[in-house]
């Protein structure tokens, strides 16, 4: 008998075992397939906005497989082996970013199913793994019926019977397996994700934090005068205390010295009949004794708010895949509820979420329906990838519509920054950002969870929305950002504040201003009333330092030319000339205030505290301006500058640099 009898015999057999293809028990497969994808897409009112999926890939090479075959028997041997592929292959996928499922691989299959013969491999493939509960239940879904099993599937021996590392693989294999097969909520491409309680975690780092060196020592009688804009952003303070509270110490880029300053309430003296009040104090450096720390301080005025004018707030809220962790949707929608005690029956609430494809959640509601809108929060759930691009379109569209004269409008982007649809490029948002604050929205960023945190988009975003950046890594944080600090987050009492030092050459040789490199503007920006810059809510303060050197200081870095211009220097006692600008809301034009720096003033403990971790943040990026100064030295300043410390952030400041200290040593 020859070989060819042997692989006829063989053909014969297969098409003898396979079943005739039922009609019927396609279209139910179909029927169940398109309802369950449908109910996990949250919102059904109005357009959904949606991005077409690859002709190619996984599904479109199964697509084609199946179309290509001739035979029943051909059809039950390639079943069989795709089956054990896709067991053998799916593992690489998860571990391979270039090679991952496709984010919208629900609606892949939802347009192509009609091309596949469903009933006729139904038979053949194991039943899916059932959705994790926790994700059915968000999505206020029940289980889907089993499908039912084969005669012929191999029993599976029970999951406490394998090792604790193949458990984990057979949960990621099974997770990506059953959102196909089920619809069930899809995880973003990110590499190494395993499913575990419902949740999806991301162990491979994708961070990204802006690119910025520390401001380097100016020459005074070269380049006498610094010009940045001010910032009231806390986020990377959190960031900081995230990181260290994992037990690692934080990448040097995210710590921003100007953010972890303003992240601590300072007692300063409150202005009486100005807008602003300015207080400048010169003393020596706790690091270098042979310099000085100008200490620059800028307290905002606290209008009375119990007439205050309704807000309008569009709730933009990330539901991607990435977002399905604890730390992440969970705790930003506990941190949202927080806020809705500061609200009055004025004020308005609307949600839009976005992943895949953008939807509005919640219609605009008054705060004072407090039960619809937690219910609103409930529901979401997270799967998909992440269309900022058009989350950010439908969310300004949405609060375009709720705008009236004299209120006050602004969208918060609630997400972990992982922007992979749409807009991806940080200057283009920032550009379209740009485009948008003209109308008077303002756009606040709150950040949630690591491992993906794109902290380089979110100042992008909020630097240029007119609004600010925070991180809520804890329900604590979010009681301090939208509860305590609910007033100068959202109203703000001025636009476009920039600051600019000129620094007296008879005094002063060198000078360089301690954090704010990603604020720092261009000398002839500071009068041109076009250029953006940072805004101040009500009863906000801003502190600024600046590390100078005088003139005849051994601790001068810099030698003294040779041929000096011939420029006369007026020596009046002032070490430099301090001025700021700034627009009421709505204005077009900027006001100035102006201060002389002079030697002296009144060293408090605000002060103190300020320096001290003015120093911490240094010793955290490794910066060599520090001398022999260390953490025992910032501990000592820190503990003894706390002051009556109403809500321990100065005490668990303390904590976290003694913390810092012993990572250090590792």
């Amino acid at each position: 008998m020859s070989d060819f009898d042997d692989l006829d015999d063989l053909k014969s057999a297969m098409e003898a075992a396979t079943p005739t293809p039922d009609a019927g028990k396609r279209a139910e497969n179909i029927a169940l397939a398109q309802k369950n994808f449908a109910a996990l897409q949250g919102s059904a009112d109005g357009q959904r906005l949606t991005f077409d999926g690859s002709k190619t890939g996984l599904i479109a090479g199964v697509r084609n497989m199946f179309n290509g075959l001739t035979t029943r028997g051909a059809l039950t041997a390639t079943t069989a082996m795709a089956a054990f592929g896709l067991i053998l292959v799916v593992p690489q996928l998860v571990q391979n970013p270039t090679g991952a499922l496709p984010i919208d691989a629900p609606r892949i299959l939802e347009r192509e199913a009609e091309d596949i013969d469903l009933a006729a491999v139904s038979d053949h493939v194991s039943e899916p793994a059932p959705v994790p509960a926790p994700v059915m239940e968000e999505a206020g879904m029940s289980q889907p019926a089993p499908m039912a099993p084969s005669t012929t599937r191999k029993q599976e021996a029970p999951r406490a019977a394998y090792p604790a590392a193949e458990q984990r693989q057979r949960r990621s294999v099974e997770g990506v397996l059953g959102g196909i097969v089920s619809g069930a909520p899809m995880p973003n491409s990110s590499p190494a994700m395993d499913v575990a309680d419902g949740f999806m975690r991301q162990d491979v780092n994708t961070e990204a934090f802006p690119d910025a060196t520390a401001n380097p020592l100016k020459i005074t009688s070269e380049d006498p005068v610094s010009t940045f804009s001010i910032d009231v952003d806390t986020a990377s303070y959190a960031i900081v205390r995230s990181s260290l509270m994992a037990g690692q110490l934080p990448p040097a880029q995210a710590v921003r010295i100007e953010e972890m300053v303003n992240y601590f309430p300072y007692d300063y003296q409150a202005p009486e009949d100005a807008l602003f009040r300015q207080t400048v104090t010169v003393t020596g450096t706790p690091w270098n004794s042979g310099t000085q720390i100008v200490h620059i301080a800028i307290q905002g005025q606290m209008p009375a708010i119990t007439d205050r004018a309704p807000l309008n707030l569009v709730f933009l809220i990330d539901t991607s895949g990435s977002m399905n962790s604890p730390d992440k949707l969970p705790l930003l929608k506990k941190s949202l509820s927080l806020m809705l005690s500061k609200l009055t029956p004025e004020d308005k609430i609307s949600i839009v979420a976005y992943a895949g494809s953008s939807g509005q959640v919640l219609e605009p509601t008054s705060a004072s329906q407090s039960g619809k809108i937690l219910d609103a929060l409930d529901r979401l759930s997270a799967g998909g990838g992440t269309a900022g691009q058009a989350g950010l379109q439908q969310a300004y569209s949405v609060a375009a519509g709720m705008a009236q004269e004299g209120e006050i409008t602004r969208v918060i982007l609630a997400t972990d920054g992982d922007f992979n649809v749409g807009i991806s490029d940080p200057q283009a948002l920032k550009r379209f950002i740009a485009d948008k604050r003209e109308s008077g929205i303002y756009l606040s960023v709150l950040g949630f969870g690591r491992g993906n945190l794109d902290d380089a988009t979110m100042q992008a975003l909020a630097q240029n929305g007119n609004g600010q950046a925070a991180y809520i890594d804890t329900l604590a944080e979010a009681q301090k950002v939208l509860v305590d600090q609910f007033s100068g987050a959202l109203f703000p009492i001025a636009n476009d504040v920039k600051i600019q030092v000129e620094f007296n050459p008879a005094q002063i040789a060198e000078y360089r201003l301690i954090g704010y490199e990603t604020r720092i503007l261009r000398r002839e920006d500071f009068n041109n009333d076009r250029v953006d810059a940072g805004d101040i809510g009500a009863g906000h303060s801003v502190t600024a330092l600046y590390e100078v050197t005088p003139v005849g200081s051994p601790a001068q870095l810099s030698d003294p030319l040779r041929y000096q211009s011939g420029q006369a220097t007026r020596d009046n006692g002032e070490l430099g000339f301090l001025k700021l600008r700034y627009k009421v809301p709505g204005a077009s034009q900027s006001q100035l205030l102006e201060t002389p720096i002079r030697a002296g003033g009144e060293v408090s403990d605000e002060m103190d505290f300020a320096m001290a971790i003015a120093g911490f943040g240094q010793l955290l990026r490794g910066e060599n301006t520090l001398g022999n100064w260390d953490y025992p030295q910032a501990i000592a300043l820190a503990n003894s500058a706390k002051g009556t410390d109403e809500f321990g952030y100065r005490a668990e400041a303390v904590q976290l640099m003694r913390l810092a200290q012993s990572l250090s040593q590792n």
